[in-house]
């Protein structure tokens, strides 16, 4: 098959499953809707339109909450104290005296875009020192940490005299955009709903690149992910500053719609409302930030008005609605509402756009080492877990060319040895060396970068997106396009190099008609199978595969062994932990036995079957010497 050919199929891919030819793409559903609200926005009533301008504000903070929530996996109560820095930078630039000395014969427009960058460049900073903090917390510490931090930032909103106190800051000046005056606030809607529809293509952009599969590896393939270059920490920490930057331009632009700013919008309970408005829509969709910010905001507003005459008094009960709403959608529709919504708009005709990509060049590729040349290589390793000896002393090697089969009992240390040799965990005592350089303390990505390519025990994929996706997760390292780049889809020929070089392992790994199907709709067989054309896909001298058989039928497994001894003799070196005895003994040049975490037994299958310690081992011994 010609990569042009290849190029075709993994473009119908990479975006959701194929709906056909008939209906309407998403893109012009999006476009005529647009279209719609320029029309009306000049006749739209002004309470109207200031409800607008607060939706577009809202669903802004909500888009990055999106991103760190719902697609990176860390929830965040704190990004009220994020919108103040940007509300309170502009304000205090735009108004401080000293601010207006030091900036003498700048004109007075110019002040609230120094006060923007102020604020980013405030929130860079503050987001980087919180993050390297708190981003390395697990669990429910990390949303407590968020707690902690939002509610600091808050009080010292309100307690630093030059940012007005609780009072605030007053005299707030309009913006001004090439000479034109956003006072009103028609005019001020048309900038805060172009930025957030422009923040809506970038990040869908991103999505839709190799970095975005890096971000969505974070919620639940961290692991993984760093097994295929994947620098999880950098990426988490890239993601909590996106949404801690939009964030703060949200607090830009309230601070110039109201012109008066104070503590009261930034404290905690507006902190919640974000991550419900960013819940209820649909955490992990872009779009369900608008749908979320659109419901919160109107829902809020009708609230005010009927509790209080429903109740017979005045406060803040629309909270405790919130809540019962939160429940509700958690209880019956757990990814929010934008897929529910989306559902409906396929039955009734909508459709994909389908993704087009240049035609791809091919990839640098990585010249393997000679024939029998030592890839890998661990010389008296031992790990202890506290008390428990896992592996004592184990040596082995395995060179390009051949296969190394890691054979022994259930609890024999196999897997515990290859997390050490692969950069999962660091040895207690003993070297590792990969292509000749010592790894020892070096990650799991390290290793990747250095040609090591691996499966896992327990199948690791990311269940709802496609194979492509999945197996194209594995070439990370293969390209060089960062956020930036992706942002502005100046990413698409390398991602149509990297989507065919995806789509050529999953068609040498029998998987072509799965490629678009969810990984998780797979069986465990095929899973693996995947998780092996993952591999591929970074191109490695050395292939370590953790019971890669498990699963698989009869024919399965030939076709596995076929594709094993190809990739022999094209020279890549085979390290392969299997219980398939019969699978292991036709396939491998060279076995090593593990019993108790130590060496019993090495050399060729046939001396291995022979060897008294390893059948006394699979079989038992009767006490006198001899097998039983």
């Amino acid at each position: 098959m010609s990569a042009e050919t290849r190029s075709a199929r993994a473009h119908a891919a990479s975006g959701a499953v194929q709906a056909g030819t008939g209906g309407i793409e998403h893109r012009w559903l999006v476009v005529a809707l647009v279209l719609v609200l320029a029309l009306a926005w000049g006749v739209l009533p002004d309470f109207t339109i200031t409800l607008l301008n607060y939706i577009g504000l809202h669903a802004l903070v909500a888009l990055g909450l999106v991103m760190l929530t719902g697609v990176g996996g860390m929830t965040s109560f704190g990004q009220a104290a994020f919108v103040g820095l940007g509300a309170y930078a502009t304000a205090w630039v735009c108004t401080a005296p000293e601010v207006a000395a030091a900036l003498d014969g700048l004109p007075p427009a110019v002040l609230p875009w120094a006060g923007l960058l102020l604020g980013l460049a405030l929130t860079l900073v503050v987001a980087l020192a919180l993050g390297a903090v708190t981003l390395r917390l697990g669990g429910h510490y990390l949303p407590l940490a968020t707690i902690a931090w939002g509610l600091s930032l808050y009080f010292l909103f309100g307690n630093l005299g030059f940012l007005g106190g609780h009072t605030g800051l007053t005299g707030i000046p309009p913006l001004t955009l090439a000479g034109v005056s956003l006072a009103d606030p028609r005019a001020l809607g048309v900038l805060i709903w172009t930025l957030l529809l422009l923040a809506v293509w970038a990040l869908h952009n991103l999505l839709d690149s190799r970095e975005g599969r890096a971000i969505r590896a974070l919620k639940s393939g961290r692991l993984m992910a760093e097994s295929m270059g994947v620098d999880t920490a950098r990426q988490r920490t890239k993601v909590f500053v996106l949404a801690a930057l939009l964030a703060a331009l949200s607090g830009w632009l309230y601070a110039h719609l109201q012109r008066f700013i104070n503590p009261t919008p930034f404290n905690l309970n507006i902190g919640i409302e974000y991550l419900f408005m960013a819940v209820v829509g649909g955490s992990g969709h872009l779009w369900g930030a608008l749908l979320g910010a659109t419901l919160i905001a109107l829902l809020k507003e009708q609230l005010q008005d009927i509790l209080p005459k429903l109740l017979g008094m005045s406060g803040n009960f629309e909270i405790i609605v919130f809540g019962l709403l939160m429940m509700l959608v958690l209880q019956r529709y757990a990814e929010g509402l934008w897929p529910t919504l989306a559902g409906w708009a396929r039955r009734l005709g909508a459709r994909p756009t389908p993704p087009r990509l240049p035609a791809p060049q091919p990839l640098p590729v990585r010249p393997l080492p000679s024939p029998g040349t030592v890839l890998i290589e661990a010389r008296g390793v031992t790990k202890r877990f506290g008390g428990l000896l896992a592996n004592s002393q184990v040596s082995l090697d395995v060179r390009a060319g051949e296969v190394h089969a890691l054979i022994g009992p259930n609890g024999a240390g196999k897997s515990t040895f290859f997390n050490m040799i692969s950069g999962v965990d660091d040895p207690t005592e003993g070297e590792v060396r990969l292509m000749g350089e010592p790894m020892t303390g070096q990650p799991s990505r390290a290793f990747a970068r250095r040609g090591l390519g691996r499966t896992f025990q327990h199948v690791r994929l990311l269940g709802q997106r496609s194979v492509l996706d999945n197996v194209a997760l594995g070439a990370h390292l293969r390209g060089r396009r960062g956020w930036l780049a992706s942002m502005l889809r100046l990413d698409r020929h390398e991602e149509a190099a990297l989507l065919a070089e995806a789509m050529r392992q999953i068609e040498r790994c029998g998987l072509a008609e799965h490629a678009h199907a969810p990984a998780a709709s797979l069986a465990l067989g095929q899973q693996r199978i995947v998780e092996i054309a993952r591999a591929l896909a970074g191109q490695p001298a050395v292939l370590l595969l953790d019971e890669p058989a498990a699963g698989l039928r009869h024919l399965e497994k030939q076709a596995l062994a076929a594709l094993l001894d190809q990739l022999r003799r094209e020279g890549l070196g085979i390290l392969i932990v299997e219980h398939d005895m019969e699978f292991v003994m036709n396939l491998a040049d060279r076995i090593t036995v593990l019993d108790f975490g130590t060496v019993i037994a090495h050399g060729s299958p046939a001396e291995v079957q022979r060897d008294p310690r390893v059948l006394a081992a699979y079989l038992g011994d009767d006490g006198s010497g001899s097998v039983a």
